[in-house]
């Protein structure tokens, strides 16, 4: 379970990243931090990339579902995380690029699970388990409107890029593995008494 490890790092820039844009003040460790202005873009790549404080009720990149189901998607959260956490153990002696992308899911799934249940109760906005996630990264690319919806701008935090990265991490294992067993063993059983020295 050395994996849970870069877990436990995911969530530790996750969180620290999340206080400096949002600010926190903890006197009695001389801890303090303004943050970003709300919804103000600080630009990083001209138009194209920004950081910019939102805070989202919903799930990764900004999407909402409203505040009706806040308290069902951080209980859906919180019990999709600890069937991970159980999947990871499970699969404790697997493939580690498997592990690994299960690590990268499992800490930006509990970096956002945090935000959702503390950050209200912590800020003084909210109880428990209605917090917003906190985003910040704001790209914005291939501008487009479909149904009067409008899509390529996207808000996200370090969490929802983990959570990307070990989904992309898992593809390529398990498409690895199936190209691996769609092999016949006679053809790597032929291979191998052909390149005999």
């Amino acid at each position: 379970m050395k994996v849970l490890f870069i877990s436990a790092v995911i969530v530790i820039i996750d969180q620290a990243t999340k206080l400096l844009v949002k600010g926190i003040n903890i006197p009695f460790l001389n801890l303090h931090s303004a943050g970003l202005t709300r919804g103000y873009p600080v630009p990083i790549l001209g138009n194209f990339f920004n950081l910019t404080f939102v805070e989202n009720p919903g799930i990764a990149f900004g999407i909402s579902f409203g505040a009706k189901y806040k308290l069902l998607i951080s209980i859906i959260t919180l019990l999709a995380s600890l069937a991970l956490l159980i999947y990871l153990y499970i699969n404790r002696k697997r493939e580690l690029s498997l592990r690994i992308s299960l690590a990268f899911i499992l800490g930006g799934a509990f970096g956002n699970l945090i935000d959702r249940i503390f950050y209200g109760l912590i800020y003084g906005y909210a109880p428990l388990f209605y917090g917003k996630v906190v985003d910040f990264f704001d790209l914005k690319f291939l501008n487009f409107f479909i149904f009067n919806e409008s899509f390529g701008h996207y808000v996200f935090n370090f969490a929802d890029v983990s959570v990307t990265a070990g989904v992309i991490l898992l593809l390529f294992t398990i498409n690895k593995r199936k190209v691996e067993s769609d092999v016949p063993a006679s053809s790597i059983q032929h291979y191998l008494a052909d390149n005999k020295e």
